[in-house]
């Protein structure tokens, strides 16, 4: 229940394990794909599949826009910051911030290299300086799914967009996204972790640049491999979601979505039952949903809960052999925990099991 594995799509796939993605020995040889793009080894099949299902969405603007490939979000992030920083050309390390709850990575992401072009400063709120700065928005927002906009809104900051689950089965799809800088990964859309593939969409061709020369020193590209399995799935995802291309295929979302849903009415069922005092989810209003015409609610990735009464939520649930991931991770306090809601379902039914127990701990430390 810790990290964010999304296994629970396993049975969707599992449905069409008879669909195979061939590459010959003599495929994808040379480091490059398109020598006249901007993003010179992105597929072309790739960049193409990416449009078809963002306006199949409606999710992300993308006519007119640069779309530069990475081994996943974690990559993106880093050539965004280093784009970003190396345009403000600073003499001082620029400050990173985000709004707590932030994405637990952010901190060690920004850090881990010690780059003198920028700094973890931290929470968004809590920055006052006339300075210039880059913001990172996630939204929804990893831990607690709510949409998000920046918080700081300085003429001097630089925004970017973590967009890595605004799709149909976590959220309302309220607006096609068009900001300067918005990333996504196929790990949150699709499922499939393991590939490694992540996106960004981007207005500035000299910012997409500096993102290119990043990857491209970095890791010289990105693997075609992944790059060709990553077109084929969304292919099939903007097929599912078009009757009159794919009948024989399940709306890709709609499944999905269905998934999410069970899950959330599950957990709050049986977490929450005549105990509402002993565990606070974040409150998450319907909004109209652009792809599924009608006000939806939001079935996040991840549960974000309070532990009442003063109680470390993290080191309680270990206590009955549940990880999850603590507050502090997140730039909270340790009453607070992140669990995943897209691991396999053994794994969800195990937890379910073990949640009158923790409620009944959770009840007894309330009287105590």
């Amino acid at each position: 229940m810790c990290s964010g594995d999304p296994t629970v799509y396993e049975k969707y796939w599992k449905r069409l394990s008879d669909l195979n993605i061939t590459i010959s020995c003599d495929q994808s040889l040379s480091y490059f794909a398109n020598t006249k793009h901007v993003c010179w080894f992105m597929m072309p099949k790739l960049e193409e599949e990416i449009k078809i299902l963002h306006n199949v969405v409606g999710n992300a603007t993308v006519e007119n826009r640069h779309i530069v490939v990475g081994t996943g979000s974690s990559q993106l992030i880093q050539a965004a910051l280093y784009a970003l920083s190396d345009t403000l050309d600073q003499s001082n390390p620029i400050p990173v911030i985000a709004a707590a709850p932030y994405y637990s990575t952010y901190k060690e992401q920004t850090n881990l290299l010690q780059s003198r072009l920028f700094k973890w400063f931290g929470d968004a709120y809590e920055f006052d300086k006339d300075e210039p700065y880059i913001e990172l928005v996630t939204s929804p927002n990893n831990p607690d799914g709510s949409l998000r906009e920046p918080v700081v809104n300085k003429a001097k900051g630089k925004v970017i967009y973590d967009l890595a689950y605004y799709w149909p089965q976590y959220t309302a799809i309220t607006s096609s996204m068009d900001h300067d800088i918005m990333l996504f990964t196929l790990s949150k859309s699709t499922g499939h972790a393991g590939s490694r593939i992540g996106w960004a969409i981007i207005k500035d061709e000299e910012v997409a640049k500096k993102m290119v020369k990043f990857i491209t020193v970095s890791s010289i590209g990105v693997s075609k491999e992944a790059q060709l399995r990553a077109a084929s799935l969304l292919e099939i995802i903007s097929a599912s979601c078009q009757r009159n291309k794919a009948p024989k295929f399940d709306n890709f979302f709609e499944c999905s979505r269905l998934l999410m849903t069970e899950r959330w009415n599950k957990f709050r069922n049986a977490a929450i039952g005549e105990n509402e005092e002993l565990l606070h989810f974040p409150e998450l209003p319907l909004h109209y949903c652009i792809f599924a015409k009608k006000s939806v609610e939001t079935y996040p990735a991840f549960a974000w809960l309070k532990c009442n009464d003063g109680i470390d939520c993290e080191k309680m649930l270990k206590e009955y052999k549940v990880l999850g991931r603590g507050g502090s991770a997140f730039g909270r306090g340790p009453e607070y925990v992140r669990l995943s809601m897209v691991g396999r379902d053994e794994d969800f039914d195990e937890f379910l099991n073990r949640l009158p127990a923790i409620m009944e701990r959770l009840l007894a430390a309330h009287h105590h």
